[in-house]
Formats: structure tokens, sequence, C-alpha cells
């Protein structure tokens, strides 16, 4: 057993270590022996555990989308649903420097899709996964269930959410990002308001 967690715990320590290469460098600076470097560990010990780039790559897409989905779901609901989604969009945006790392990381490995098989596949099922989670909060707002208007309102929220990310990306790191909150949150009172 411990062997199993050793192993699972070196792979993220080089999905970390990709991340932080392309922090530093972009993603093309990402290969096996700058990721070796970064981690402080043998280019064979790397290719043990990932015989090739693409591989580490998938492995470190794999591993954000697994640690993002894992840290909504650990968000407990609130009496009040609407700070409950507020909540959960929050942690959507780079709003902080790990969340903005985070997206940074998530934009260039997902542009790498074209060049490393596997990355499209991961980028279109968490893009599912994000889509579900929108008709589900826009449901908890609502309180429609498949219909239409609730799966146009809840792809809506889920392009606000996306187009405010990039915005927030783009503008300087420190600069106030309230702006975009209180649009999503008149939004979500909007959305809660429609409730009979």
């Amino acid at each position: 057993m411990s062997r199993t967690i050793d192993k699972e715990a070196r792979k993220a320590q080089l999905a970390e270590a990709v991340w932080q290469v392309i922090l530093d460098e972009g993603i093309g600076a990402v290969s096996v022996r700058t990721v070796a470097e970064r981690a402080g560990v043998v280019v064979g010990s790397l290719r043990h555990i990932f015989p090739t780039r693409a591989e580490l790559v998938v492995f470190s897409a794999e591993l954000m989308v697994k640690r993002a989905t894992e840290r909504l779901l650990a968000i407990k609901p609130d009496d009040d649903v609407r700070e409950y989604v507020f909540t959960i969009v929050k942690q959507l945006l780079p709003l902080d420097p790990d969340s903005r790392a985070e997206f940074e990381i998530n934009l260039a490995l997902f542009a790498e899709g074209t060049a490393v098989k596997g990355l499209v596949d991961i980028r279109q099922d968490a893009n599912r996964q994000l889509a579900d989670l929108f008709v589900r909060l826009v449901e908890m707002l609502t309180g429609e269930r498949d219909t239409p208007e609730s799966l146009q309102q809840s792809r809506r929220l889920h392009a606000l959410v996306d187009g405010f990310a990039f915005h927030i990306l783009h503008q300087p790191e420190m600069e106030d990002t309230s702006w975009a909150l209180d649009i999503l949150w008149a939004e979500i009172n909007s959305l809660a308001a429609q409730q009979a």
C-alpha cells in the first residue's frame, strides 16, 4: 500500500513541477528534463513514472481538474442558497494568486490540446462537468428543472463566469475584482427571485 501512496505522491510532485514550469517559462518549456530538474529527480526516475512528455502533461491536466472538483465538492451547502451558489462561483474565478495561477496553467494545458493527444478529451469532460454544475446551481436558485428556460439560464451563468474569469486574468493582479462579483451577485439574486 505504501508503494502505491509513494507513487501517487511522486506523480503529484511531478505534476506540480509541470505547473511551476508553465508559470515560470510557459508550456513550451515543459519537457521531461525541465520537469525532472524542477522536481529534483533524475530523468530516469521521471521516465519510470511517465515515459513520455505527453503522459506527464495529460496527468498534470487530470490532476488539476481532480483537485478543482474536490475543492468544489468540499463546499458545504449554506442555508441561503444564493450564498452557496456565490461561494461555488467564486471558486471558478482567478481572484487570488493561487486561483489565478491555476487558471493560467489550465489555459496553457488545454491550449496544448492540438499537440498532446488526450488533453482535448480532458478539456471537453471538464467543460461538461462545469455545464452540469451550472444546471444544478440554476435549478437550486430557480426551483425549475429541465426546462428550456433553466437550460438557457444555466448557459448564461456559465458564460458570465467564463467571461469574467478571462477579464479578471487580463487585468493587473492587484486590481479590484469586486465589479465582477457585484454583477454575478446581481445575476444570482435575479435567478433566485424567479422561484415561486
